[in-house]
This record gives C-alpha cells, structure tokens and sequence, in this order.
C-alpha cells in the first residue's frame, strides 16, 4: 500500500485535556512541541570573560535546540518549523548577525571559535532540510503543497535565500543551487518576488550614492527638500560615517554577487529592470571617489585606512564579477549552448550592452581587465560571420580609448589581483572567523592606487617646481610632491606660505634625489652567450615578435614568395644611378693638371675593323627589365615588337621541368592502377598538411574512413569472409 504524503496523512494525538486519542492532520499545531529557541548574538567586540561567557552559555542552548529539532521525525519536524515562531526568529537573527567572511573582529578562544562553527553547520543544516520536500520514499509533502507552505508560512523570501548564499556559499555551492533551484522550481512566485525586489535593490545603489554625497540629479526618485542639507563628500565627511558606508557598500555588493553566483538564473530579472547600465553608472561615479578619498585623507590609524582600501578593492571585484554574470548568463551563454535556433538577438543584446557601457570610462577599463571585451567579440565572430565588423571596431577602439584616458597602458595592464587582491586570500581564510579575509591583501597600491607617473612625467612635475624656487633640492621636492598627492599647485602655495607638514619640515631642503638601488642586480651584471641578442628582454623594451613562433614554422608559398617586391625596391634605386653618368671637360678652357693628353691626337683604333661611332660614343644603359616601371616597360616591348622580326624560339629541354615529370609519373601510376583494378585513396585530404601544422577536420575523417575499411581490399577481410560462411552453416563449427 503506498504512504501518503505529509499533507494527506493523518495521525493519532492524545487530548491533552481529555486524554482521548483523536485522528487529527500530522500538520497540525497541537503536535509542536512547546520549546522556546534563544536569538542567536554575534560573538563580543572584545574578550572580556563575562562577555565570552554570556557568548558560550547562549551558544550552547542554539547548539542543543538544533540538535534536537534535527534529531526529529519528518513529520514532527516540519510541525515543529511551520508552528513554532521562536525558531523563526532564531534562524532569522542567526543570518542578520552571523560575521560575513570580510568582516573584521579580533581573534576568539579555541572554545568560542567551536561554538561559532558548529551553530553555523547546525543552521545550514537547518536550511537544507526545510528546503527539501521529500526525503525518503516513505516521507515527502506533495511539491505543489511543500511551494505553498514555504510560501505562506515565510519560510523562505529573497533576502533570506541572499543572506544564505553569502553565508554558507563558501565551499557549499553544489548544495545551495540544488536548494535554492528546489525552491524556486516548486514555487514560481518567488521569481515574481525577486522581480518585485530588483527596483529595491537599485535603490540600495541610489542610497549609497546619497551618503557620498555623490547622487544626480537624474537618479533623484522624488524632489529633494528646499531644507535638506547638501551631502558632504568622501573627501569631507567625517571618518566613521566614511568608515560606515563603505562597510554598507562592501556587504551589498557582497551579497548581490553571491546569490546571483549560486543562483545565475535570476540573471534575467536583474536584466529587465537595466540592472547592467546602472550598476555600470553607479560604479562610474562611486568607486573612484572613494579611492581618491581614502588615499588623500589623513588618517590617525592607518590600520583603518588599509582596512577600507581592503573593502573597497573587494566591492569592486564583486560589482564587476556581478555584472560579468549577469551578461554571460543572459546573452553569452545561450550563444554557446545554443538555447535558441536564431542567436542573432542574443548577439545584438551583447553589442547593444557594451555600446552602452562605454561611457563609463572607468569601468570600462577595469571591466575589460578582469573579463577582456575583445574576447567576447571574438566569440561574436565565431558563431556569426555576418557580425557588422563596424560595430566591434567601434567598441574595440572605446575600449582603447578608455585605456588611453585613465592613463593606464592597455598592453601591460596592471594584474587583476591588484585590482582586487582577494582572490588569493579566500582559500586560506574560509575556515577561520577571527582574523580579517583581507589579512594578505596590499595596502593602498592596487591598479588604481595612486597616480602612475612616468619618470618624465615626475622630472615635468619637478621642474616646475624648481622655476619658482630653485635653491630646493630634487630629492625634497619629490617628498612634497608624494605628500600633496604630486599636485605642483599645492606644493608651491605650502612652501610659499610655510605651511608644510612636521615631516617635511624636519627634511633638508637641498636634499637630492636619491638613486633607486636595482631591484635585480643579478639580471643585471649576468653574463652569458645570450646576454644583448634580439631576444634578451633584459637590456631591449621591444622584441620583434615575428620571429618567435610555435611548433614548426610554416613555409612561404611561391605566390607569397612572387608577391615579395622589396628586392625588386631595394635594387631600382642603385641601378637608376648607372644611368647619369657624365663626361668630364675642361671647363672655360682651363687646364686640368691631373687631366693626361698624352694619347688624345693619336687615333686610337682607326685602323681596326670597328668604326669610329662604335669606339667613341659610349653605349647607353639600359636598365633591367625587372628594375622598370610598368608604363616604360610596355613602351620598350611595343619597340622591341616592331623592330624585331615574330618568331617562335623552341624552349631547350636539356633539363626538363620536375612538375612535367611528376605529373608524367602520376599519369602512369594511375593508368597502372587502374589496369590492375586498385583503387587508390591517395586525396590531398588523406596526406593532410605537413608535421607540426594540424591537420583540418576533412583530414581527419578521410583518415579515420580509410583506416576503417583498408580490410575491404586485396586478401584483408578473410577473417571477415570467414566469419560470414561460418554464420550461414557453410563451415562446421
């Protein structure tokens, strides 16, 4: 007999009044148990024992009510986290005040680190089987009944499904999109939900513009009070409200990329509201603030000037990784799995999204440096031959352009750990909660850190300096330079007035510019037979690179060969100097003393056969046939046809042409085979191109054909023919 699901079964329960068994739904609040579950707090600031007491006291009671509400039955189970509020509110408080990996709190005893870790695998736990509708075959809830009870009952909403995405997605991923994928697949109106939080989420974006001070007047919902204060900016507001909103910033963003990391389709409500050119636009105006903010500033503790830089590099990797997902799972990918019989709007859609994100020079070019833009077109090429050509040059020459305004070169772009540096620290601080996820990250020097000056550029900065007061020496004005942000404005007006920091008072003022010892002395006092060739990267910028090449390199065809005129150029100039030559005279009658006349009344040659004219005049030039241009060349061949008689000079054969040869031979091979029957599978496809080039896919199949039926030729396919006759009885077995 089969089990009825949860829904439609029914139970035996004792009236606790009359004491009477009564048959009552097994979903029904009478089987919940009376059990209050204590609100989860987050671990103390500071490790005073009474705090860390308090801490490990209310760890324990979470501990042991997880424990047993996942040592229950199915059906009591699901009794227990439909009726019972306090576990609501204790799952709740646990994803509100959980620390986030890239938070900052100091380091917790062994035991409190324990009680942290096993509340946070209890509370997964937890999640995961409230997320599943069946789990065995004798205990399940009808899927259309389990949507519904997630549904009603707030089990489940979008900013929860968010807070355990950037919770527990380290390390779970496979088991959050198998959850999060259940909930959404039984309960649809969860993406009317997250379709209905979107427009919250940009206002999240215009919020933080606003406590920068940063917001437009375009991006204002509603009119902005004749009262209400103007917004101070990075720059001028104060350290702990700076300090507060980056932390605001840097959790959204966090958040955002890790649920549209475990759960990609939701891609494509975030792309119907212009999630992709708002983000991009709120990128554009934020983050570079925010960097020219933290860097200017003086802060008291530099410790939390390294710690927003840390944060800020860290929102700016996930806000471009954000927007990376988003594209690539609604137009990317269908190109490349190819959902849809016609790709050419999914094509449009990406041309029309990077057209759009040009503006934004400054996310343009961070963007193109984690995810290159000229690698998604050549993926565009790729699957569309017909791609307007136009189009992609257009976009390729704004992202160089881009490149060429944030000064930052596009060839030797800064390393993408630079820009975010916390690629590299995730793996050795998931399982650690006391110290800082950006532990190992660089101070304040990522691509965008400061300003990349050249070495000309510093030596411009400096001598203007210098033409208003030259006593001052290099090396003091590079200090004051690197102080006031290498603006030469400042640094003239606070000399002027006296108005230097302590430190740059107490330096010398003649002060020269210290020699920057080399970074690779042994690079450069090495010695070897390869030291200054056209190789060595180490003592030349610029390496031809044509003439590095991969495997073996490909030869020159005789029409590539032909086409080469520049011999032909090289020699024409040396040639056409042979036809200006000129005779030497006395001029005006003047002696020349190292002139010899000794032989000029003899006639010299008179008496032999020649003529005078033929031993006097000197014969012209003539240049070259394959040194002239073509018009002269055609003029001399229209005189040499009507001076010289037509007639037909039979070619010398002494040494015949190998081509003829070879196509003789050819001829008699094949009239060969075909006189004994042999049929050849000699095609160009079978012999393919040359080792070290690849071969195409035609030449692959004709290989793969002739090595399949070579047994069908000749005396081969005995062991075939014999097989046969033994199958229709010919052949006793």
């Amino acid at each position: 007999m089969p089990v009825l699901p949860l829904d439609e079964r029914c139970v035996d329960h004792k009236d606790a009044v009359s004491g009477k068994l009564q048959s009552v739904p097994a979903l029904n609040p009478k089987r919940a148990q009376s059990r209050h579950f204590v609100v989860y707090l987050p671990p103390p600031a500071s490790c005073s024992p009474a705090l860390l007491e308090e801490f490990l006291e209310r760890s324990e009671f979470i501990i042991q009510d997880l424990h047993w509400l996942l040592s229950l039955p199915h059906d009591l189970f699901w009794c227990q986290v439909i009726f019972d509020e306090s576990l609501q509110k204790c799952l709740d408080s646990f994803l509100s005040n959980c620390p986030r990996r890239y938070d900052l709190h100091p380091p917790l005893p062994v035991a409190a680190q324990n009680a942290q870790r096993e509340i946070h695998r209890c509370v997964f736990l937890t999640f995961l089987r409230m997320s599943t509708h069946k789990e065995s075959k004798d205990h399940y809830i009808t899927p259309c009944v389990f949507g519904e009870i997630i549904y009603n009952n707030y089990l489940f909403d979008i900013a929860k499904l968010m807070d355990i995405c950037v919770l527990f997605g380290k390390g779970n991923s496979a088991l959050l999109q198998k959850m999060i994928g259940n909930i959404f697949q039984h309960q649809p109106s969860y993406y009317q939900d997250l379709n209905d939080s979107v427009p919250t989420l940009l206002q999240v974006l215009c919020s933080i513009l606003d406590v920068f001070g940063l917001q437009q007047d375009q991006d204002l919902v509603e009119p902005q009070k004749l009262e209400a204060q103007k917004r101070s900016t990075p720059l001028e507001m104060p350290v702990q409200e700076l300090k507060d909103a980056v932390l605001y910033f840097c959790d959204s963003s966090s958040t955002l990329w890790a649920f549209l990391d475990i759960f990609p389709a939701a891609s494509d409500t975030f792309r119907k509201h212009d999630f992709l050119s708002r983000l991009s636009n709120f990128y554009e105006l934020c983050c570079p603030e925010l960097e020219n903010a933290i860097i200017k500033r003086k802060f008291e503790d530099k410790s939390m000037q390294t710690d927003l830089w840390r944060r800020l590099s860290h929102s700016r990797k996930k806000i471009l990784e954000t927007f990376h997902i988003i594209l690539s799972n609604t137009c990317l990918q269908p190109i490349l799995e190819h959902r849809a019989e016609n790709i050419q709007p999914y094509i449009e859609d990406v041309l029309q999204v990077l057209t759009v994100l040009l503006p934004d020079r400054r996310f343009v070019c961070d963007y193109d440096e984690l995810f290159p833009v000229a690698e998604d077109l050549n993926l565009l090429q790729q699957v569309s031959p017909t791609l307007d050509e136009t189009r992609t040059s257009y976009i390729l020459h704004g992202v160089q352009g881009a490149w060429a305004d944030t000064r930052r070169p596009i060839s030797h772009p800064a390393p993408v750990s630079e820009i975010s540096p916390v690629r590299a620290t995730e793996e050795a601080q998931a399982n650690s909660h006391q110290n800082s996820h950006f532990a190992k990250e660089p101070e304040c020097a990522g691509a965008t850190g400061g300003p990349s000056l050249t070495g000309v550029e510093l030596d411009s900065l400096v001598s203007q300096v210098k033409d208003l007061l030259p006593d001052l020496g290099d090396g003091f004005v590079l200090s004051c330079l690197e102080e006031y942000a290498y603006d030469p404005e400042k640094v003239i007006n606070n000399l002027l007035e006296e108005n230097l920091t302590p430190t740059l008072q107490a330096l010398d003022r003649t002060l020269p510019r210290q020699q920057k010892p080399d970074p690779c002395p042994n690079v450069s006092s090495r010695s070897n037979v390869f030291a200054d060739d056209e190789f060595d990267v180490f003592s030349r910028d610029v390496v031809d690179k044509s003439r590095i090449w991969k495997g073996r390199r490909k030869p020159e065809t005789s029409t590539q060969l032909l086409a080469d005129k520049s011999i032909i150029s090289s020699q024409r100039e040396r040639y056409s100097q042979y036809s200006m030559v000129t005779e030497e005279h006395v001029v005006d009658g003047d002696y020349e003393d190292e002139y010899d006349d000794t032989y000029d009344g003899n006639q010299v040659g008179a008496n032999d056969a020649d003529s005078d004219d033929e031993l006097i005049s000197r014969r012209p030039f003539t240049t070259p046939q394959v040194l002239r241009s073509r018009v002269r060349v055609a003029e001399d061949e229209e005189e040499e046809d009507e001076d010289a008689e037509e007639e037909t000079v039979k070619p010398d054969h002494f040494v015949q042409d190998p081509a003829v040869l070879r196509e003789r031979a050819e001829a008699r091979r094949a009239n060969f085979y075909a006189r004994k029957g042999i049929r050849q599978d000699n095609t160009p496809a079978v012999t393919g191109a040359s080792r070290g080039q690849g071969q195409s896919r035609e030449t692959v199949q004709d290989r793969r054909k002739k090595e399949a039926n070579k047994g069908a030729r000749a005396n081969h396919n005995r062991r075939n023919m014999a097989d046969r006759k033994r199958n229709k009885g010919m052949i006793p077995s």
